[in-house]
């Protein structure tokens, strides 16, 4: 149960997301008062630094980059990829994956993954994959760290009821959201608006699972990448290169394996209810015949890291196989290619699939779990019509770009930026009452 706050009290425990417009910015400024905007380079500045380590033909090269939106020259000691990482690693988005929800809210345990746990599994998959590949580790990692920081509080729950409720403004997406954040929302330079991460980072951020268009992928494209690749095209059409397409099959690996954990130990399912779970069952049974009774966090320990290992085995041997049939010399040839090279096999395809059919039915949808995200669907669209009927109830920052721009995508903004903490305590602020999740 939440304690009563005082508004005072409750803005000095969450600091507003702040976004106001750039009124320091050192930007050259024109005649109507706005930043100029200067052409993209189309390459890196001053001296750039390899990785340290060779790479195959097809990965993705720092020499070859395409460079940033706004010019700058490069650190003497980092690669640009290894830069944008650091960059997202001390955003303000990036911490509040913290208080983000991945599957449970926070206050259900502390032992559960959250958005920026799970960011950071899905960072170690990809950078191990990327080694083995002999592609960028240092872009596979930033690309993985950075693929969840669009998302709402209350997980995808969340995203659903930010959408639904947005929908005459366009709704919400939460990989349009995150190139938002690192080409606007955050506000950490004097010079620019973001981050101002390079063309491959965005590129990957944008369509790690694929190409957008043309369509069924460009059908109702997210405005926020829509206007950015009107600036600075992404080429939406291709593939990213393999450091993207590694990021996004780490991701589906470290989700499902870290599900299972959380779900045994949340006591959604039990040992016995994998059995002859689709994928994972060979291996509970696999662990139980070699050791018996074990205590759950050694039987969960030893089921993951043979389940794991049998799918980055697979994806390896796969992703190999596709790479020597379509022998692409360049990272362009890989955009170029007409599907994914980094795959699982077809039959481990199906067999994860089914996992996550089981996962779907005993986790996601469990009557715990959906009680519980029901309660935080009515905070997220509660909010929202509140902040819409009356800006000034937001913020002060907040509330003066709503006279700048459509309140309702200030709304959508700050409400996509919240912690699952500070939503609720901004519910007990605007509605003078506590909402037990």
């Amino acid at each position: 149960m939440l304690r009563k706050h005082d508004p005072a009290l409750v803005r000095g425990c969450y600091p507003p997301y702040v976004v106001s417009l750039m009124a320091s910015a050192k930007a050259p400024q024109n005649p109507g008062n706005e930043p100029a905007i200067p052409a993209p380079a189309g390459r890196l500045l001053g001296t750039v630094v390899p990785p340290p380590t060779p790479l195959a033909p097809y990965a993705t090269l720092v020499s070859g980059s395409r460079g940033r939106f706004y010019p700058e020259k490069e650190s003497a000691t980092r690669t640009c990829y290894g830069r944008d990482r650091d960059r997202i690693i001390h955003s303000t988005a990036f911490r509040r994956l913290k208080h983000k929800t991945q599957v449970f809210v926070e206050h259900e345990g502390d032992l559960y993954r959250t958005r920026l746990t799970h960011s950071l599994e899905v960072a170690q998959l990809a950078r191990s994959l990327a080694r083995s590949l002999k592609v960028d580790e240092e872009l596979a990692e930033t690309v993985a760290l950075a693929h969840d920081l669009g998302h709402t509080p209350f997980g995808h729950s969340g995203e659903e009821a930010l959408a639904s409720v947005t929908a005459d403004i366009g709704g919400f997406d939460h990989n349009a959201h995150a190139l938002r954040l690192v080409t606007r929302l955050e506000h950490r330079y004097a010079d620019f608006d973001g981050l101002n991460l390079t063309w491959e980072t965005l590129e990957g951020l944008v369509k790690h699972n694929g190409p957008l268009v043309p369509p069924p992928f460009g059908k109702n494209l997210p405005g926020p990448i829509k206007s950015f690749d009107a600036r600075w095209p992404l080429d939406l059409s291709t593939w990213p290169g393999l450091e993207a397409q590694i990021a996004a099959l780490a991701d589906d690996i470290a989700y499902v394996n870290h599900d299972l954990d959380d779900g045994l130990r949340a006591g959604l399912f039990r040992v016995d209810d994998l059995k002859d779970a689709p994928l994972a069952g060979e291996h509970v049974r696999n662990v139980l015949a070699r050791y018996g009774d074990l205590e759950l966090s050694r039987f969960i320990g030893e089921m993951i890291r043979t389940l794991m290992s049998a799918l980055l085995a697979d994806l390896r041997a796969e992703t190999a196989s596709r790479l020597i049939a379509a022998n692409p010399g360049s990272a362009e040839a890989v955009r170029a290619a007409s599907h994914a090279l980094v795959a699982l096999s077809p039959a481990m395809t199906e067999q994860l699939r089914a996992l996550k059919s089981f996962l779907s039915s005993h986790m996601y949808r469990h009557p715990r779990v959906i009680a519980t995200m029901s309660r935080a669907q009515a905070v997220i669209t509660d909010l929202f019509e509140a902040f819409s009927a009356d800006p000034g109830l937001l913020p002060g920052d907040w509330a003066i770009l709503c006279s700048r721009e459509a309140t309702g995508r200030v709304v959508r903004d700050y409400i996509a930026g919240m912690t699952d903490t500070y939503a609720l305590a901004e519910y007990a602020r605007v509605f003078k009452n506590q909402i037990t999740l």
